[in-house]
């Protein structure tokens, strides 16, 4: 499923000059999720996940590659650090 929807992606990512590092699919707190993890050279702020999503959501809703209902999830490589508590 990873692999289908990294190919269904991708290239629409990458050309809005993001990477797509990873790609999950599974049930956590038996939720399915599709977890999209993406990069760039600098940093990830939320209005960059907000413009990957606005990418994604059409392309995910034509080609409908999961036939069940998930939540979507796109985030940034780093998830932060608990050096400065």
């Amino acid at each position: 499923m990873e692999e289908k929807i990294r190919d269904l992606l991708e290239k629409a990512i990458e050309d809005a000059g993001y990477i797509l590092d990873e790609v999950f699919y599974g049930k956590e707190d038996n939720v399915n999720t599709l977890r999209l993890v993406i990069d760039k050279s600098g940093y990830i702020n939320v209005g960059d996940c907000v413009k990957v999503n606005e990418i994604v959501n059409p392309i995910l809703d034509e080609a409908d590659p999961i036939s069940e209902s998930y939540v979507l999830d796109i985030c940034s490589k780093e998830k932060g650090s608990d050096e400065d508590e």
